[in-house]
């Protein structure tokens, strides 16, 4: 494959911080590259870097003759005079570019719903980004680089960009693409640059600068390739420490007799101790307790909903919202889903219907933006969770404010910091935690996945795993729906409420047709993919029984073992009567781990 572009030893600063420093890299014709890394890592700073819009304070940056780059950046605006026709194709005459079905396919992909005559300045914002991307798509480029293209795109945007994507990029050209969707990185990515954040360790320490860590395969190979060098690190680590260990014993010892501690050894020690790991930001999203939910959760009843002077937009949907239950909401940009949380949460009353809500419900909403945080701009990060708790019960222990701003992944500096001052993923989980801090037993999450980085997703994944309440999530990430969810509705154009019993790609495959009424009632479905759907749903909630029965085991082991270490006559009795609950509770587990296994074998289709 042609050699495009290389970088060697670059490295640039944010201020006084070091983002990164002595990375060298190159990008061939059929690269696919997709970059990770936390929020505030330099993820867009690296691809400003490469198209050469932002300048290296060190290092050198090559381009091969004749190779053009075109960079679609997350806060990149058309002129709002120009119409759609404008940015995409110039004064180019129609003829040149009507005929081309690349552009036919991406106007149909992208632009579904927006009229090629229309001024950019009169879209909203979702659209104004989706007519960048369709630009950079027409346009061709050698390399693409892209920051974040699929935010403000549905399920079935997301899917259009990454067939294109594969079909355009495999041999001629390259794609740098930054972004948080897992399912999109697994499709389209066939290498996976990590960009890791730089370490301050203060007390006058010098500053460890950011670096990137390359990882040739999709995103499945990266995490398995990733896990693979954490347990290489802690190999060594754990050598480090033996090593360590020795060293400063021999040290304490003082000198042998007609000796003295030979340099070397002294230099040895001293490097053991100054040479640690940068530890890397770890975020960790924890369970809080939830109110109790009766029976009822919330009904719909014939509910129907129009803005004035509009079509509904809602129409005719009976729902019953169950407790416990996990459903994850799909549709196309302006279907309505954001409407229907707002009817689940009362914000908005039906133009028609009923819709009841149980006594007991205790409603939390995560919205796509994080505007209710924009009333404590002036208040530290830490302020703003003490005052919706000073302490909560972790795991029967209490953790403070302070304790869970760190657990958070926020160092004591950014702690301290005004909301005003944090990044979006920092906002993002701070809206989390102080929603969840309430102690709801009801959740609606508007595009969750909005502003996180990888890592902070996969833990908000198994926090809601953990989550026994019912939740409703509306999201176009896959690998969420798929993780967090046990069933997927569609909100379909028409305004109806259509189950998924085949998953998102069933509903794919009801779009691509593009006929709603041929999609069939959930009670007639009898497909193999239907099937496979329903084992994967019944194996996620056996996983969610299994685990909590291996916690109520160790439980009843540990009592066990504290009897047996001060046994007395009277625990006689008692030990026995735990040792019968064990014999039960693991023949339960048994069972369960078959029905596991049966259900696993019909999930993959044997």
């Amino acid at each position: 494959m042609a050699h495009l572009l290389g970088v060697q030893d670059a490295g640039t600063l944010a201020g006084s911080r070091k983002i990164l420093a002595d990375f060298t890299a190159g990008i061939a014709d059929g690269d696919r590259i997709g970059v990770l890394g936390p929020n505030g890592a330099g993820k867009s700073t690296l691809l400003r870097l490469l198209a050469g819009t932002q300048e290296l304070e060190q290092g050198l940056r090559t381009v091969t003759e004749g190779v053009d780059l075109r960079l679609v950046g997350q806060v990149d605006q058309p002129d709002p005079q120009a119409s759609v026709r404008e940015v995409l194709h110039g004064d180019s005459p129609e003829y040149k570019w009507a005929s081309d079905p690349d552009v036919r396919s991406i106007h149909e992909g992208l632009l579904s719903g927006i009229s090629l005559q229309a001024r950019t300045g009169e879209l909203s914002g979702g659209q104004r980004r989706r007519v960048c991307l369709a630009a950079a798509l027409v346009a061709k480029p050698t390399i693409l680089l892209l920051d974040e293209p699929t935010n403000h795109l549905d399920v079935e945007g997301v899917a259009w960009l990454a067939q294109y994507l594969r079909n355009h990029r495999s041999n001629t050209g390259a794609l740098v693409v930054v972004t948080h969707d897992r399912w999109f990185l697994d499709a389209v990515c066939s290498y996976i640059w990590e960009v890791v954040p730089g370490v301050d360790p203060g007390y006058g320490k010098p500053q460890i600068p950011g670096h990137v860590e390359i990882y040739e395969g999709s995103y499945a190979a990266y995490i398995l390739a990733r896990e693979e060098r954490a347990h290489s690190a802690q190999v060594a680590a754990e050598k480090r420490q033996n090593a360590l260990r020795k060293e400063l014993a021999w040290l304490r010892r003082g000198a042998p007799a007609r000796t003295s501690k030979p340099k070397f050894r002294i230099e040895a020690a001293e490097a053991l101790i100054a040479n640690v790991p940068p530890p890397r930001d770890k975020v960790e999203l924890v369970s809080m307790a939830t109110s109790r939910l009766g029976k009822r959760v919330i009904d719909l009843e014939d509910v129907s909903f129009a803005y004035p002077d509009s079509e509904p937009i809602i129409k005719d949907v009976t729902w019953r919202l169950a407790p416990g239950e996990r459903v994850g909401i799909v549709g196309v940009n302006g279907a309505g889903k954001t409407t229907l949380l707002r009817l689940l949460r009362g914000e908005l009353e039906p133009t028609s219907g009923h819709i009841r809500r149980g006594k007991t419900v205790q409603l939390a909403t995560l919205s796509q933006a994080t505007h209710e945080l924009d009333a404590l701009a002036e208040r530290r990060v830490v302020e703003a969770v003490a005052d919706v708790k000073q302490s909560i019960q972790v795991a029967g222990k209490e953790v403070t404010a302070t304790q869970l701003v760190e657990r958070l992944g926020f160092t004591r500096e950014r702690a301290w910091t005004r909301i005003a001052e944090i990044s979006g993923g920092e906002r993002r989980r701070l809206q989390l935690m102080r929603l969840l801090m309430a102690e709801p037993n009801v959740l609606l999450l508007d595009e969750p996945t909005n502003d996180l980085d990888t890592d902070t997703l996969a833990q908000m994944e198994d926090l809601l795993d953990s989550f026994p309440g019912t939740l409703v999530v509306v999201s176009h990430d896959r690998y969420l729906l798929e993780r967090a969810t046990d069933h997927q509705m569609a909100l379909l154009p028409s305004g109806a409420l259509a189950d998924l019993p085949g998953g998102v790609e069933q509903y794919l495959a009801m779009r691509e047709g593009q006929v709603e009424k041929q999609a069939p009632a959930p009670k007639k479905q009898n497909t193999d993919a239907a099937a496979q759907y329903a084992a994967r749903k019944q194996a996620r909630s056996l996983e969610r029984k299994l685990d909590k029965s291996r916690a109520q085991i160790a439980k009843v082991e540990q009592e066990m073992a504290a009897l047996s270490a001060s046994l007395s006559p009277q625990d006689v009795a008692k030990l026995a009567e735990l040792n019968k609950k064990l014999q039960q509770m693991q023949a339960g587990q048994d069972q369960l781990e078959e029905e596991w296994l049966e259900a696993a074998e019909k999930a993959e289709g044997n």
